[in-house]
C-alpha cells in the first residue's frame, strides 16, 4: 500500500484480512539506521480511541520489518511482529475493544514518523482494514420463538461442523467470536441467554429448554454435519457449555474458556431437576482501586456440601477442552477447571486441559489487546480480569488454533486444515 508521501509502509500479504490473521508491517525508503516510531490507532464503534506506539531503527538497507526488527520500547519492546495490535489502549482507563457489528471492520491507521522524540514528522502512513465477516459468510438474524440469535454461515453447502457459541454474564448478543469462526469454516449460532431486549438482565432461572432450543434449530440447518454439535462458552457461559454437554443430547464437544465445572450464580432448571449456583457472597468482594475481584466470593468447592452444585460431567458423552489463564484475577478459573478435569479422570474420562501463566480471565480470539478490567454492564461495576500484556495475546493465539482443531477432531473426525494461523 503506497502512500502520497515518499516513505511507503506496507501491510502485508494484503491491507485487507480477517481480524484474526497475523500481518507482516514492512516500511521502505529510510536512510541506514534511520529512527523511526511506528504508531497505531483504530476508532471503536462509540468513537473510543485505541492507540499504540514503537520505537524502531532502520537496517542498513533502509528497510524496516517488524517481523525481523526488535522494538526498542514505547507500547512493547523486542521483536513482535503483531505488537502494535495487541497492545492497544484508550487514553481512559478500563476501556475494552470489542466489536459490535461485524459487518463492518476494524480500520487500524499505521504511520511511521521521523525520531523517537515528537511526532511531527509523518514519514508514510497505510491503513489495515481488518474484517469480521470472511468472503461470502451470511450473517442472519434469529427470532425463532423465545430463540435471540445469530447464525453465521460460511459459503458453500458443507456439511460444515455446527458451533454455539456464548458469553459471560454480562450478557447482550456477542457476535464477533462467532462471525470469526463462521470465517474458518463453522456454522456458528451466535446465542444471547441474559440481558438482550427482552431476556431479562439477572434471570431468576435459566431453563434449560432454551439452550435446548438452539441445538434444535443449529441441528435443523441443512449446512450443518448431522454428527454432531459443538459449543463454546466463556466464563458463565462456559459452565453453561458443560450443562449443555452433559444434559443435551447431539452435543459431542466442548469447550470451557476461564469457566467452572459447577453451576454458577443462576439455577439452572432442567426437566425435573434444578442444579443450583454455588454458594457465594457478594460482602467477600475486595476493591483495588476501585475495582472488584470476585475470586474469594465462592464457598469451597471442595466441600461436599457444595457438590449439588456441581455439573455432572462424568455422565457426558462429550469431548472436553478447558482452557485457563494464570493470571486471571476475576475468577479461580484455574483452580476450578483442574477439579473438572480431575473428576472427569476419575471415572476414566480423559479431557483436554491448557492453563496459560500470564494470561487473564477474558481470552479473545487473536489480537484484541488485552483487557485488564472494565465496566460489568449487568452489575453495573468495573471489576478486574487480569491478564499481562505479551503473555495474554500468546495465549490468545495458542488457544484460538487449540479451539479450532478440538472443534475439527471431533466434530469432523479431521484435524485442522492447514492456515496460516
Amino acid at each position: 500500500v503506497l502512500t502520497e508521501l515518499s516513505k511507503p509502509v506496507a501491510v502485508l500479504p494484503s491491507p485487507r484480512c480477517l481480524f484474526d490473521e497475523p500481518i507482516q508491517i514492512r516500511v521502505t525508503g529510510l536512510r541506514p539506521q534511520q529512527a523511526v516510531t511506528l504508531h497505531a490507532r483504530l476508532l471503536d464503534e462509540s468513537g473510543e480511541l485505541f492507540q499504540a506506539h514503537a520505537h524502531y531503527r532502520a537496517g542498513s538497507s533502509g528497510e524496516l520489518d517488524l517481523a525481523r526488527a526488535p522494538a526498542l520500547g514505547g507500547s512493547y519492546s523486542g521483536v513482535e511482529p503483531m505488537g502494535l495490535l495487541w497492545s492497544l489502549r484508550s487514553e481512559k482507563p478500563h476501556k475494552r475493544l470489542a466489536k459490535r457489528n461485524v459487518l463492518t471492520p476494524f480500520c487500524v491507521d499505521l504511520e511511521v514518523y521521523d525520531g523517537h522524540g515528537d511526532m511531527s514528522r509523518l514519514l508514510g502512513k497505510c491503513t489495515n482494514e481488518r474484517r469480521f465477516l470472511g468472503e461470502g459468510v451470511k450473517r442472519i438474524s434469529v427470532r425463532e420463538g423465545r430463540l435471540k440469535a445469530t447464525l453465521f454461515l460460511p459459503p458453500g453447502s458443507g456439511p460444515f461442523p455446527g458451533l454455539i457459541d456464548l458469553y459471560g454474564s454480562g450478557g447482550g448478543l456477542v457476535e464477533y467470536r462467532a462471525s470469526l469462526l463462521a470465517s474458518r469454516g463453522f456454522v456458528t449460532l451466535a446465542l444471547a441467554y441474559m440481558a438482550f431486549e427482552d431476556l431479562p438482565t439477572m434471570p431468576a432461572v435459566l431453563e434449560l429448554s432454551y439452550f435446548e432450543a438452539s441445538v434444535n434449530f443449529l441441528r435443523k440447518q441443512k449446512q450443518v454435519k448431522d454428527t454432531g454439535i459443538g459449543v463454546l462458552g466463556l466464563s458463565k457461559g462456559a459452565d453453561l457449555a458443560l450443562s449443555m454437554a452433559t444434559f443435551l443430547p447431539g452435543i459431542k464437544a466442548a469447550v470451557s474458556i476461564s469457566g467452572s465445572g459447577f453451576n454458577s450464580f443462576i439455577p439452572l432448571q432442567g426437566d425435573g431437576f434444578t442444579i443450583p449456583p454455588h454458594p457465594y457472597d457478594l460482602g467477600r468482594i475486595k476493591y483495588e482501586s476501585g475495582l472488584a475481584d470476585f475470586r474469594d466470593i465462592l464457598e469451597d468447592h471442595r466441600d461436599p456440601a457444595t457438590w449439588g452444585c456441581r455439573i455432572p460431567l462424568e455422565k457426558s458423552s462429550a469431548k472436553f477442552l478447558f482452557l485457563s489463564g494464570l493470571d486471571d484475577t476475576n475468577w479461580k478459573s484455574d483452580l476450578y477447571c483442574q477439579d473438572a478435569v480431575q473428576r472427569l479422570q476419575q471415572h476414566g474420562r480423559e479431557a483436554e486441559f491448557y492453563s496459560y501463566s500470564g494470561a487473564g480471565h477474558l481470552l479473545e480470539p487473536p489480537h484484541f489487546p488485552l483487557c485488564q478490567a472494565s465496566l460489568h454492564k449487568v452489575l453495573g461495576m468495573f471489576v478486574q480480569w487480569g491478564g499481562q500484556w505479551r503473555e495474554h495475546a500468546e495465549a490468545q493465539q495458542d488457544a484460538w488454533r487449540r479451539i479450532q482443531a478440538f472443534f475439527w477432531q471431533h466434530l469432523m473426525d479431521l484435524e485442522l486444515p492447514k492456515s496460516n494461523l
